[in-house]
């Protein structure tokens, strides 16, 4: 037999069995890569390579935007679905979320050690005359945002379970990127609206990703509390009080980026802010390329279609994949909120890219090679009709100019 997905899926003969169940491993890469950076440091200092051995603190941007996307290329889709009679099993099986789990003491860990190195006067033991220069402190508050804005990822997986430690776990993941608020707006939010005109986290035709990422952070934040306060006035409760999630989601990050600086020292300041600016702007990158153009058309009745596989770019590249826990399989995500990654397949219908999402995070940068790409997929998408499309405000009359619509 084979599962439906038939052009992606593998036969399946016999047991069926994960080929990916001990690669989630790898998703510790991104949490434990200051530490991999200081061993690296230290070596490359112990081998007199003293000219290249700051590079290893650039290692989280070098991951996200060199290594992900060569071993995507080389490596290719996945071509794997799990079928129907597996399901369950995977769902109960509880190594999986523990993959997830492992992510969040590796991450605080190389916070506060990150915090260490960049207040540090004597690094002698690591080879270094002093503290670390400007340049490799700069570098590292980078690496450590790749860490948070993969996290955010991790704390997407938690924050859709139904399990309260696992909602109390993505609040603590998203700590580190003071984006606590993602946790109300992405699952009451932007599951609600996603591909719509009023959803901030969907991108519009013609939007380019540095127009998209102020609108994305100030709508999510604004559209969050708006949520959250209604929460609470169906409930008869104040809106400012320990149980609005998105304040007690902020007063988490006030507190860990307090206890910081009290061991630290003002030192740590503008680093903790870049990472954490860095790491809620990667977040924002995959979800301007998630949903770029796509359009849930309107019904007779005037509401909008349900959400469907057409309304997300997939990607099922395995190396991207195992990194951001199936996130790429974004269309299940969308129809199944709370099916686990494990479980999330690829679905016959979604528009896909032409490459996993670490290739198109680079490619997002740089607007006339984004829309060179993607404009024409997002066209043959609609059969050429751009009038189903989501087209930018501001630049809605010239694209339907341009195509010929009025």
């Amino acid at each position: 037999m084979t599962t439906a997905n038939a052009d992606k899926q593998v036969p399946v003969t016999g047991e069926w069995r994960d080929r990916k169940r001990y690669l989630w491993l790898f998703g510790l890469v991104a949490p434990t890569a200051v530490f991999t950076a200081t061993v690296g440091v230290w070596l490359f200092g112990r081998l007199e390579w003293n000219a290249v051995a700051p590079l290893w603190w650039w290692i989280g941007p070098i991951l996200v935007y060199v290594l992900l996307p060569i071993l995507d290329r080389f490596f290719g889709p996945d071509g794997q679905n799990p079928p129907d009679e597996v399901m369950e099993q995977l769902e109960n099986d509880k190594y999986y979320r523990y993959c997830t789990y492992a992510y969040i003491p590796f991450q605080f860990a190389s916070l506060v050690f990150a915090c260490y190195l960049w207040s540090a006067e004597n690094l002698s033991w690591l080879g270094v005359d002093g503290g670390l220069g400007p340049t490799s402190k700069i570098g590292l508050a980078i690496t450590v945002g790749v860490m948070g804005g993969i996290g955010i990822n991790t704390a997407h997986e938690l924050g859709h379970k139904k399990d309260s430690l696992e909602r109390w776990l993505s609040k603590v993941t998203l700590a580190q990127t003071f984006y606590g608020h993602f946790y109300i707006e992405h699952n009451r939010g932007h599951h609600v609206r996603v591909a719509t005109p009023e959803d901030p986290a969907s991108s519009k035709f013609g939007e380019t990703f540095w127009a998209f990422l102020p609108r994305s952070v100030w709508g999510s934040l604004t559209s969050s509390w708006t949520l959250e306060k209604a929460r609470l006035d169906r409930a008869s409760k104040r809106t400012w009080t320990i149980h609005n999630d998105v304040l007690n989601a902020w007063l988490m990050s006030v507190v860990l980026f307090g206890v910081l600086i009290a061991l630290f020292g003002p030192v740590v300041i503008p680093f903790l802010v870049i990472q954490a600016v860095y790491g809620f702007s990667l977040l924002e990158t995959v979800n301007y390329l998630e949903h770029y153009g796509l359009l849930r058309q309107r019904t007779p009745r005037g509401r909008y279609e349900r959400a469907a596989p057409e309304h997300s770019w997939n990607s099922d590249h395995i190396v991207t994949n195992i990194f951001l826990y199936h996130l790429q399989r974004h269309s299940d995500h969308h129809a199944n909120p709370t099916r686990r990654y494990q479980i999330l397949r690829s679905m016959d219908g979604a528009p896909n890219l032409p490459s996993g999402y670490a290739s198109m995070i680079s490619l997002a940068y740089f607007p006339p090679l984004w829309r060179r790409v993607m404009d024409h997929r997002v066209l043959d998408h609609y059969d050429g009709d751009i009038t189903r499309v989501n087209i930018a405000p501001r630049k809605r009359d010239r694209v339907l100019a341009q195509y010929g619509a009025t």
